[in-house]
């Protein structure tokens, strides 16, 4: 199971583990453990204790003291403040050590922006490009963007993998032997593509299958939580329209 930009929200993590249940045998996390909903503890401990490999994102260097805030829009940076005081010393070390991307694997490779840069967003084709060009593997997943799909190459054909589409659940990728692969599970806890449903990725190495998934969890209870935490509202009403 491949996640990313889980976000601090419990709800959609827990959503999606339910929706996955006896669907893989090991998770892997392109990053953004942190940052803008409420549950910071809580997915920390469970991807220290659940994740077989993890590299970092950008709110969990700021978080972690590595990056400074002044990076992070306003809204961000109260988020990324108060996420530090909800964090124990033990649970700001495990940020501090994730490391950066990309992770070379057994079937595949891990990043949270691109394989060169990994605060870069990869939205454009010319990104997308550059990126397909420095993989290290034929298949790797990323995430920062909070947009689930990707992109494909053959030769110096580039193609564009969409997202799941609203009124369905799963889109399965059967993967080509000459073909290279960079495919965002989309975000956990923070959507923005239009779909407020929480996304994650399933990958079978022996079938050579990525599944692109979407599944629906209670909102409103992540929404009251934040505004019990004293969190900026625009942080919980982008969540209902996946913006």
């Amino acid at each position: 199971m491949i996640l990313s930009d889980l976000h601090a929200n419990f709800e959609a993590l827990t959503a999606v583990l339910t929706d996955a249940e006896s669907k893989y045998d090991k998770v892997v996390c392109c990053g953004d453990l942190v940052g803008y909903n409420p549950d910071p503890a809580a997915i920390v401990d469970w991807c220290s204790g659940h994740c077989a490999h993890v590299v970092r994102g950008n709110h969990d260097k700021v978080v972690a003291g590595i990056d400074d805030l002044e990076w992070f829009n306003p809204i961000a940076q109260v988020s990324a403040r108060w996420t530090m005081s909800q964090l124990s010393q033990e649970q700001l070390h495990y940020l501090r050590d994730i490391p950066r991307g990309p992770a070379v694997l057994e079937h595949f490779e891990l990043f949270h922006g691109t394989p060169f840069d990994e605060d870069e967003y990869v939205l454009s084709e010319k990104v997308a490009g550059q990126s397909l060009s420095a993989l290290q593997m034929p298949l790797a997943f990323f995430g920062h963007t909070h947009v689930q799909g990707g992109f494909f190459r053959q030769h110096r054909r580039l193609g564009i993998i969409k997202a799941v589409q609203l009124d369905e659940s799963e889109y399965a990728i059967q993967l080509e032997p000459d073909l290279l692969y960079m495919i965002n599970p989309g975000s956990v806890g923070q959507p923005r593509d239009g779909d407020p449903r929480a996304a994650y990725a399933l990958y079978d190495s022996d079938a050579r299958l990525v599944t692109l998934r979407r599944v629906e969890y209670p909102i409103a209870t992540t929404y009251r939580k934040l505004k019990s935490a004293g969190l900026p509202d625009a942080l919980g009403l982008r969540l209902f329209n996946g913006q």
